[in-house]
């Protein structure tokens, strides 16, 4: 055989001509099979078809989809025309793992490219657009969770996201914002207002200036809870004027969590509360702040269809926190007039500074500004990160800086400080794994750890120290105090920043505190990164900033800063 084979190749080495005439014959035959096999089973143009002479159809009719008529392989036509006046989004998560089985009767190219088509209309099938809405800041159309990403949205994401928390629409914004919801508020509008490109996704429509691409999400487990989860807030006294309190009541003589959770959410308020045989909907307020939790045994009456869950009595509620985002906090705008002073709004990197600007936009509806451009924070929704920090068009300045000369150019300042174990922790894990990521273990067992904490431990001191110093007007914060009661001390910093703000509009931000600025905790360390030699060191930085701030008549550092 290799004999055999040796004399082919001597045989067309002598004669190129005849190898490449050899050549060219046989990519010729593999050409007419090919183009045969793309006319056996060819679907007929029936009659009710567009002819393409016939001239235009009319404005609205359905054209079919002609690029099935050369698909070939026995492929044929479903019959259901494609509207090119929609969008369909491409979310898919199916119900069962048959859909390649389903697709397994064809091969070679012919299959890849019949596969791909079919996958392509079953996701139509899971995500279908369904129109351009109008958007208003005071009273969104989607009015659950909603996030912001100026760089990377697309259309997938933003519906992924609302569907795997239960909602049933999903829609884009600014080519960058994404809101959820279950019921749309607001009015159609014509095709040609949603204008705006996706930022994470070229050829794809994600609304325009207060439009929103609105997506029906249809969720893959019929089976999964129709509004998702909510949080339990606790055991509070009924409020004295229910009716003002929470505005909406039904009777419900077959209670449950799930019961009031739903009312609540279908009627879009963030609050359910469950009185025995009644379900309460409403918004926290001065006359329902959740600020003061009763003994959970004083709610502990089961409810009558749910043996192991508690549904509250007539005098006291239990109160969950539905998927409804509130909205009388998300509206959000530049200074209407350049600022006459510059506030910072300081902190040691780590401290939570990205945490209170969310807060403090929240609060005044007004964006934060920053010393220095950080491109990560500007795609997730703080548009003041592109102002100039000098502009005067934002509410506050955030600052990682401590010399004199940086200090003294602002005319007043928040001072956030935070335990510097966690602090140190929080901006290593920044540094390795972005705002809201994690380091690699490689990166806390490696050289990167030890060498991190011996340059910023002292620049933690002497930030705190500097300021102090050389600030003009400064209000010292401590995160920890912010996470406690944030009530009181957002009131103090807004206070700073000469902003009249509602007492119903800080308790609005108590339920959207979080945002999406959290590191989810599910990667904390099982040990210690601290050595004892740390530990001694950053002691005596924790002495010197406790001096520094009594011998200013202001409260020590917290007695959590020292190691356990």
């Amino acid at each position: 055989m290799a004999k055999l084979w040796l004399k082919f190749q001597r045989y067309f080495r002598r004669r190129p001509v005849r190898f490449f005439t050899f050549l060219v014959l046989y990519l010729t035959a593999g050409s007419l099979v090919f183009l045969h096999s793309g006319f056996v089973g060819q679907p007929a143009v029936s009659q009710n078809q567009v002819n393409p002479a016939a001239g235009a159809p009319a404005e609205g009719a359905e054209l079919p989809f002609l690029g099935d008529l050369h698909l070939g392989r026995g492929f044929r036509d479903t019959g259901e025309a494609s509207n090119i006046a929609r969008r369909y989004g491409p979310w898919f998560k199916g119900k069962d793992g048959n859909e390649r089985a389903k697709l397994g009767d064809y091969g070679g190219a012919w299959s890849r490219a019949l596969k791909g088509r079919v996958v392509r209309e079953k996701e139509e099938e899971r995500a279908k657009y369904i129109g351009c809405y109008l958007d208003d800041t005071q009273s969104r159309a989607l009015r659950g969770v909603s996030f912001f990403d100026y760089k990377k949205m697309t259309v997938f994401r933003c519906q992924d996201n609302c569907a795997e928390r239960g909602y049933l629409y999903a829609g884009l914004e600014f080519g960058a914002e994404c809101y959820c919801g279950h019921k749309i508020q607001a009015v159609n509008v014509s095709e040609a207002e949603c204008d705006m490109e996706c930022k994470g996704e070229r050829g794809s429509v994600c609304g325009g200036a207060n439009r929103l691409s609105v997506y029906r999400l249809q969720l893959a487990q019929e089976a999964a809870r129709r509004y998702g989860s909510a949080v339990f807030r606790g055991c509070f006294r009924r409020p004295e004027n229910l009716s003002l309190a929470l505005p909406v009541t039904v009777a419900m003589p077959n209670m449950s969590v799930d019961k009031c959770v739903d009312l609540c959410t279908e009627k879009e308020y963030p609050l359910a509360a469950l009185a025995g045989t009644a379900c309460h909907c409403g918004f926290p307020t001065t006359r329902f702040p959740l600020h003061e939790r009763e003994d959970e045994q004083l709610c502990a009456q089961k409810c009558s269809a749910e043996e192991f869950e508690s549904c509250g009595t007539p005098s006291y509620f239990i109160v969950y926190q539905t998927q409804v985002q509130d909205n009388r906090c998300m509206d959000r705008r530049f200074l209407p007039a350049k600022s006459k002073q510059l506030i910072a709004l300081a902190s040691f990197p780590g401290a939570g500074n990205t945490w209170a600007r969310h807060l403090i936009e929240l609060a005044t509806g007004f964006y934060t500004g920053s010393y220095y451009f950080d491109g990560s924070l500007y795609n997730k929704g703080f548009k003041g990160e592109r102002d100039h920090w000098h502009s005067g068009r934002t509410i506050c300045i955030k600052t990682h800086e401590s010399g004199q000369k940086e200090i003294e150019a602002f005319d007043a300042a928040i001072l956030l400080i935070r335990n510097p174990y966690k602090a140190l922790m929080a901006e290593f894990n920044r540094k390795y794994g972005g705002h809201i990521g994690f380091a690699a273990h490689a990166h806390w067992r490696g050289k990167e750890w030890p060498e991190f904490v011996r340059n910023y431990a002292p620049w933690w001191a002497t930030h705190t120290l500097d300021w102090l110093k050389f600030g003009k007007k400064v209000l010292v914060v401590h995160f920890e105090d912010l996470k406690q009661d944030l009530f009181v001390q957002l009131g103090r910093m807004v206070s700073l920043l000469g902003v009249a703000v509602r007492e119903d509009r800080l308790l609005c931000v108590e339920s959207q505190k979080d945002g999406n600025f959290k590191r989810s905790g599910l990667r904390k360390l099982e040990y210690d990164p601290y050595t004892v030699d740390m530990k001694k060191t950053i002691s005596a930085y924790i002495k010197m900033v406790d001096a520094a701030l009594k011998g200013r008549n202001l409260t020590g550092v917290p007695d959590d800063y020292y190691p356990r």
